[in-house]
């Protein structure tokens, strides 16, 4: 039990700020936003599940896809604050869960998402195998995935001779490296494939989203401009993976006897 709570420690954190932490980040808040719209347009489901939604930040956009939606969040602080976030939509519920021990019934779950999850987790199979159990037949996840295959690594890979590594990478600084902070790594996205296809997940789409995340950009290019932009590039960049957050629409598998 200690390492599941361990899990979360950050975002239980007093002196940590979720909420906070996306007040200079609208733009990609919107791209995120435009790319599930995208991957989900025409679909509409009865139950979502938000698993480790925060505090609710994505939440609301399900509802234009389901009818409920459950946040599952493994952060007691964050469910708090979605008490507040997500006061004006009783359509979502909220419940401590973690992400490899989903509280859902098999194949109960229409609609799920894992945004910015993966980045935690240097092996998500646990994570994976649960999304395939609750997942219904017909039933969508969007599963984000931090790229490290990004445009930029790439050309610095390439400049010093180097493969890009197929194993998750841990972009912590040496300070942050020590044994009570949070894993944050970076992942190969077709490494991210092979893992969903052993879990018994298909890739059916792929976006490449948040893909002018610049700080310069971002101070210099109205967000209007650089949405627009970004419409245009998830869909275009997707097979080349890259912007720096990769969006997979999966779906089970079709297996005999399963």
């Amino acid at each position: 039990m200690a390492d599941k709570h361990k899990k979360a420690d950050q975002y239980n954190d007093p002196k940590f700020s979720y909420l906070k932490y996306w007040d200079d980040r609208q733009y990609e808040n919107e791209a995120e936003k435009m790319a599930i719209d995208r991957l989900l347009k025409g679909k509409h489901f009865n139950l979502a599940a938000d698993v480790g939604g925060g505090y609710g930040r994505l939440s609301p956009e399900l509802l234009k896809f389901a009818d409920n939606v459950v946040l599952a969040e493994p952060s007691q602080q964050q469910l708090d604050l979605a008490q507040d976030y997500l006061k004006d939509y009783p359509q979502i519920s909220r419940k401590l869960m973690q992400a490899d021990d989903l509280e859902f019934s098999d194949r109960s779950v229409d609609l799920l998402i894992m945004i910015r999850v993966i980045h935690h987790l240097p092996n998500p199979t646990k994570e994976f195998q649960e999304v395939q159990r609750v997942l219904s037949p017909d039933g969508h996840a969007i599963i984000e995935v931090a790229n490290f295959m990004h445009a930029r690594n790439r050309l610095k890979y390439l400049a010093q001779g180097k493969k890009l590594p197929v194993n998750p990478v841990d972009i912590r600084s040496k300070r942050n490296k020590v044994q009570t902070e949070i894993q944050f790594v970076n992942h190969n996205p077709k490494t991210i494939t092979k893992q969903l296809a052993h879990a018994g997940l298909k890739v059916e789409r792929i976006l490449s989203v948040s893909n002018l995340r610049s700080p310069m950009l971002k101070r210099t290019v109205p967000k209007g401009i650089m949405l627009a932009i970004e419409n245009v590039l998830q869909p275009t960049l997707a097979k080349a993976y890259f912007g720096p957050s990769v969006f997979f629409l999966v779906r089970r598998a079709s297996r005999s006897g399963v």
